[in-house]
């Protein structure tokens, strides 16, 4: 390439230069469509081939993005704070009112949970959201009963839809049949399956498209931007809307605070068709623990979700101040179906690239392109920030959120948990459990009973830790057992603004 430039003027070398990427870009693609035909060829199913056709068209469009990008998606310097109007309090939302006929707004909507993830994180086989998180309820559970209440009560036809992975589709739909019964109906879709790509060659590290023995690893399902392409696909949105439903409500399964508001549902509908809103994020005020979760920006005269994979080093700490990014997406959106109907036909979804490097078990570093469902605000019209309260956003990651969910901070009323009233700060408590807590099955056993927390600020445990029945925890609690030690909180202790270490065990005799 060198002496290819040589004495050339610069401007000259440059369009040598670009011309010679785009010759690579080019010659990447068309290896890794030939690459995609090879594994297509693979399998003898004509449905199987057709529905991989279909992921495969997407997974090139992001290839094709993710070729053509160059530097950082954002210029720091064309950063804006949003206009006061884009981001509107909900306490100013729901002072509207509600109407007589909740029902009629109802039943435009359609309740949607991303159900893609398992739950690997917290020692668990199969799907996340058949986890059990209070009273032997699991999260899908709670969702169920929380659509039934409202089917109920208002007499409405509100279904759920479920975005499962190909990690959680068929586990998930063995447990559908237990809602038969239920007043809700439940339709499911599936994301798409994306092949994972070596570093290096940037090329399929799969050999055909099965799941078993060594290709299990090879393929994924790419972030939950792929909500729209994947929904259109299955035609479950064409049939929705033709059921007169009009918005989607979207959140995390695992988001326990995401129930329907039908202040917000209202203020959708209620707009006059020429100012409808396509697209509301639900966002909260940040506080220290949610530094590095997404917050919403004006750029290039658009409302925009800015995510800390897109900051320059340089502004990562700015980013993470809470002065000046004072809210967080809390992934809880309400979008309208027309619209990304529209969007689909037009191709106009244009979603940043998150690139996510993993090494595989034998070693092999591969890459996975990935998209965020609320990145795509940019794209609708009329895109407003509604800045919640923190109850909306009660997400159960860990098993530290675990505990807070099951204990009597909280009460659960038709699938919704509800902070108590017996407790006097509106705020949760900081729960900070140690790695012999991490797996749900060993920390269920170090619980006798789950500890009363109405009063308690802080907690912090570190080692081999057990808890009698009935134990109370208040204020600032710390336990830490040296390497080795153990500690047995006894039955009915109360412990307030306590330090406990070293060594206590409790022997029967």
């Amino acid at each position: 390439m060198a002496l290819y430039v040589e004495g050339l003027s610069k401007g000259a070398a440059d369009v040598g230069m670009a011309q010679f990427q785009e010759m690579m870009r080019q010659q990447l693609e068309s290896s890794m469509h030939a690459e995609l035909e090879k594994l297509l060829d693979t399998t003898t199913t004509g449905a199987e081939k057709e529905v991989s056709r279909k992921n495969f068209e997407g997974f090139k469009n992001l290839f094709h993005r993710f070729l053509q990008v160059k530097g950082p998606s954002v210029e720091w310097i064309k950063i804006q704070r949003p206009p006061e109007d884009s981001i509107q309090p909900y306490d100013k939302i729901a002072a509207r009112g509600l109407p007589d006929n909740v029902a009629d707004s109802l039943n435009k909507l359609v309740v949607v949970k991303l159900n893609g993830g398992l739950g690997t994180s917290m020692g668990c086989k199969g799907p996340k959201s058949l986890i059990s998180v209070r009273n032997e309820n699991t999260f899908l559970d709670l969702t169920v009963q929380q659509i039934e209440h409202l089917n109920k009560t208002y007499n409405t036809d509100v279904p759920l839809v479920l975005m499962n992975s190909f990690n959680t589709d068929e586990d998930t739909k063995k447990i559908l049949q237990k809602y038969t019964h239920h007043r809700v109906k439940i339709h499911t879709f599936n994301q798409s399956r994306y092949p994972r790509i070596n570093k290096e060659s940037l090329l399929p590290v799969s050999t055909n498209l099965s799941m078993s023995g060594q290709n299990s690893e090879g393929w994924y399902p790419p972030g939950h931007g792929d909500i729209y392409a994947s929904f259109y696909n299955s035609g479950l949105l064409d049939q929705l809307v033709a059921q007169g439903k009009e918005y989607i409500f979207v959140s995390n399964i695992d988001n326990l605070g995401a129930t329907v508001d039908l202040h917000i549902l209202h203020h959708l509908v209620s707009q006059p068709n020429g100012k409808r809103c396509e697209f509301v994020m639900e966002v909260t005020d940040k506080t220290r623990a949610d530094v590095k979760g997404g917050t919403l920006i004006q750029y290039e005269g658009k409302l925009r979700l800015l995510e800390i994979a897109q900051v320059p080093k340089a502004h990562v700490d700015e980013f993470k101040s809470v002065s000046k990014f004072k809210i967080f997406n809390t992934n809880n959106l309400w979008i309208s179906l027309a619209a990304i109907k529209r969007l689909q036909e037009q191709k106009a979804m244009d979603l940043e690239i998150i690139v996510n490097p993993k090494t595989l078990d034998g070693g092999q570093n591969v890459v996975q392109l990935e998209t965020a469902v609320g990145a795509a605000i940019k794209c609708f019209d009329n895109a407003l920030g509604i800045n919640v309260p923190r109850s909306r956003f009660l997400p159960v990651k860990t098993t530290s959120d675990l505990l807070l969910v099951m204990s009597n901070l909280y009460s659960l009323d038709a699938g919704s948990l509800t902070m108590s009233p017996k407790r006097e700060f509106p705020t949760t408590p900081h729960v900070k459990l140690g790695s012999s807590f991490t797996k749900v099955q060993e920390y269920l056993t170090r619980f006798e009973s789950i500890p009363d927390m109405l009063e308690l600020d802080h907690l912090t445990v570190s080692g081999d830790v057990t808890f009698g029945k009935n134990v109370s925890l208040k204020g600032t609690v710390i336990i830490i057992a040296n390497h080795g030690d153990r500690i047995d909180i006894p039955a009915g202790s109360m412990l307030e603004n306590k330090i406990v270490s070293g060594n206590l065990r409790i022997l029967d005799h």
